[in-house]
């Protein structure tokens, strides 16, 4: 026969199994609706839980960097290990670090950018001393940045005039015993490597209920900060805010080509904040784990499911096989069930998921019932309220999971109808 020939038979056969595949779908409706309603539940809820978690993620790494050096931070090489002022960002660098975040690659990302001066040192007051972190910021783009001046609890915030103003959080005051416009001492190593000491002023008190901030850290005028430690017109980091964390790899390749790797060194949130990237990687991981425990007790549904009606459909089979179906033809008729039943539950599914998804869109779900106290995690303050956020590729991932559990699913059961006995299959019961 020739191939010309053969190829109109194979194509009848392959439109007869379809068809065969499609009727048994929609014969057997109860055993379709209970696979497909696993499968349209299972996917629902992966998409919820997966914007969750990522709305969740992305409110914690706003809320990290917008404490912390921001998304990406410019840095003079070497300060990340020492943090020492002898790797600082002298006015020439910094002029570059800045001029390079105005470059049409990168300017369409930055929301704004912080220059600051940080050294550790010590707060003391006639009661005690306390181990800190100052930070010298522009009091004029702070506010901007940080969360800090929304924490305000008593007095104000730094102004561009302020000289001796410091900002303190509630931990710092209790411990030094100090109140609003009480002075204390900052001591710090200068550029030049001398001790000094400067004498500052409470000129507001923050609260943020991390325990690390409201002790640990305070704020100077960039000025003052720069004019005690002897090193005019330098800072330490450039902090820059973007408009997602998702923008964060394209603008670090754009700087790295851009700046001099001799002069500015270029990190990201996770290179700047490690303790907030781990935190973030551990609750990842702690939600696939939960996904693949879901995914696999669909798995068993779907199987159970298509297994027990191959096994009560041998009669059907064997008749089948007794027409002219080879047994890897029967087999092959069972799969394309599963992937009809994927394909169509898939469908419904990203529905469902989308439309409860976008039930807690606008107000978030609400989570502070099963918290009595706050909850902090790498010096951040958690949300209690989780805003879902909306991702193609997640959306496309989480149906591609689908898909593929219901497919695979479905391969053991196809394995056992081609391994189906015809005469025994035809056999009457008497």
């Amino acid at each position: 026969m020739s191939a010309a020939g053969t190829r109109p038979r194979e194509g009848l056969r392959a439109g007869i199994i379809l068809r065969l595949s499609l009727r048994n779908v929609l014969r057997y409706a109860r055993r379709s609706t209970l696979t497909a309603s696993a499968m349209v539940l299972g996917l629902a809820l992966l998409i919820l839980s997966r914007t969750l978690a990522d709305g969740a993620h992305e409110s914690w790494i706003d809320q990290g960097v917008q404490l912390g050096t921001g998304h990406v931070a410019l840095q003079a090489p070497g300060y990340r290990e020492n943090r020492s002022l002898d790797n600082r960002l002298a006015p020439g660098p910094l002029a570059t670090a800045m001029a390079a975040l105005d470059d049409p690659e990168v300017e369409h990302s930055v929301v704004m950018a912080a220059p600051r001066i940080a050294v550790s040192g010590l707060a003391s007051s006639a009661g005690s001393a306390v181990p800190i972190m100052i930070l010298g910021v522009d009091p004029d783009i702070e506010p901007e940045f940080s969360l800090l001046d929304d924490k305000l609890v008593e007095g104000r915030y730094l102004e561009s005039g302020d000289r001796l103003s410091a900002y303190v959080g509630t931990g710092l005051v209790e411990r030094l015993g100090i109140h609003l416009g009480s002075r204390f001492v900052l001591t710090a190593q200068d550029a030049d490597g001398e001790i000094q000491g400067q004498l500052v002023r409470v000129a507001g008190i923050f609260r943020t209920g991390v325990p690390d901030l409201d002790e640990g850290i305070i704020h100077l005028t960039l000025a003052t900060a720069q004019r005690w430690l002897n090193a005019p017109g330098a800072v330490t980091t450039v902090a820059v805010l973007l408009q997602s964390s998702r923008a964060t790899p394209p603008v670090i390749r754009s700087l790295d080509r851009i700046l001099p790797a001799d002069q500015v060194e270029v990190l990201s949130w996770r290179e700047a904040s490690p303790e907030l990237d781990a935190a973030v990687k551990i609750d990842d991981l702690g939600d696939w784990v939960f996904h693949i425990i879901t995914l696999a007790i669909i798995a068993l549904a779907i199987l159970n499911a298509i297994l027990m009606a191959v096994l009560n459909r041998k009669r059907e089979f064997g008749v089948l096989q007794a027409l002219g179906l080879t047994g890897r033809e029967t087999g092959i008729v069972v799969l394309l069930e599963g992937v009809m039943l994927s394909l169509l539950s898939g469908g419904l599914g990203v529905i469902l998921g989308l439309g409860v998804t976008w039930f807690f869109w606008r107000d978030g779900l609400d989570m502070s019932f099963l918290m009595d106290e706050e909850l902090t995690f790498s010096g951040t303050l958690f949300d209690p309220v989780m805003v879902p956020e909306f991702r193609l590729a997640t959306i496309f991932l989480s149906l591609a999971l689908i898909i593929a559990i219901g497919v695979l699913a479905s391969l053991y059961p196809a394995r056992q109808a081609t391994r189906i006995d015809v005469a025994e299959a035809m056999k009457f019961d008497r």
